[in-house]
């Protein structure tokens, strides 16, 4: 069960975010748990910590979440990249790919429950969003890119019953 317990619109600023692409092919019982726990065994989020600055992390308040950011457009092949936003003009580090991501709005939502019940909400929290009066918004391509953010700590320590808090987030208006 999960519930969606807090709404709002974040501004963030001009950033990158760097990781690694995948696809539909990288699925694994149709979802990108192997490839997550692929990035945490090889320590990839280690890398790009190191590349947090303090200006960027007085900046963007979740600078510390790891993020599954997802591209969707009807007729193309659905994109789920894994890694952090980062400083404006940070290099990729080896085997990393960057994409660059202007100062906008978030509307975000807060997806409460037990693991794996908030994951997959993302149509949901466009719903959610689009009822509380936010305008959804696509890139200059007509894709819709929206991301999943694992904050410290809502996500990672649950309560006392099991309940974590995932961030989805839709750019908006």
């Amino acid at each position: 069960m999960y519930e969606i317990i807090k709404t709002y619109k974040q501004a963030i600023p001009d950033m990158n975010f760097v990781g690694m692409k995948y696809g539909d092919m990288d699925r694994i019982n149709g979802g990108f748990g192997a490839k997550w726990e692929e990035w945490f065994e090889k320590e990839r989020f280690t890398k790009l910590e190191s590349l947090l600055t303090d200006d960027f992390m007085r900046e963007y308040k979740d600078y510390n979440t790891n993020i599954g950011l997802m591209r969707w457009k009807e007729g193309e092949p659905f994109e789920y990249w894994i890694g952090m936003f980062l400083p404006k003009g940070t290099v990729a580090p080896k085997g990393y790919k960057s994409i660059n991501i202007s100062a906008s709005n978030l509307g975000v939502c807060w997806v409460q429950g037990t693991e794996p019940d908030v994951y997959g909400k993302e149509k949901e929290c466009a719903d959610n969003l689009l009822y509380e009066g936010y305008e959804l918004v696509h890139d200059d391509a007509g894709a819709w890119w929206f991301f999943e953010r694992y904050g410290c700590p809502r996500f990672t320590e649950p309560d006392e019953k099991g309940k974590v808090i995932l961030d989805i987030c839709h750019f908006v208006k």
